[in-house]
């Protein structure tokens, strides 16, 4: 079992950015695939970006593309996703999820087995 806490949010411009954080609890951080999603007022949560457990692969969502870029440091049992260029339509609580299995659609909430508590990202226009 890993325990996730998601950091990092705040209040931002338009074209401003941010870098995120989810500290993991736990010695086999290493062992779990990483996403982040998002969740805006009266939306579903929706898939941002992923990594694989050895940081060697990584996905975005057409939206984020090119703005925001997801890492990962396993010495520090820690998840980022950095966010540039960042519009108001990006505002949203930002969620971190921790994937045991290896396989599966890792755009998909239901594939993930843990999840932080979230944190507000809110950009103004």
């Amino acid at each position: 079992q890993v325990q996730l806490v998601d950091a990092g949010g705040g209040l931002v411009q338009a074209g401003g950015s941010l870098r995120l954080s989810c500290a993991a609890s736990g010695r086999t951080f290493s062992i779990y695939d990483m996403g982040w999603f998002r969740q805006a007022p009266g939306k579903e949560r929706e898939f941002v970006a992923a990594i694989s457990r050895t940081g060697g692969s990584t996905a975005y969502a057409d939206s984020v593309k090119g703005r925001f870029t997801i890492s990962r440091d396993n010495a520090k049992n820690t998840v980022y996703l950095r966010m540039n260029s960042l519009k108001p339509e990006d505002t949203a609580v930002y969620y971190c999820a921790a994937d045991r299995s290896p396989n599966g659609n890792k755009w998909q909430v239901k594939s993930y087995d843990y999840w932080g508590q979230g944190t507000q990202v809110t950009v103004s226009s």
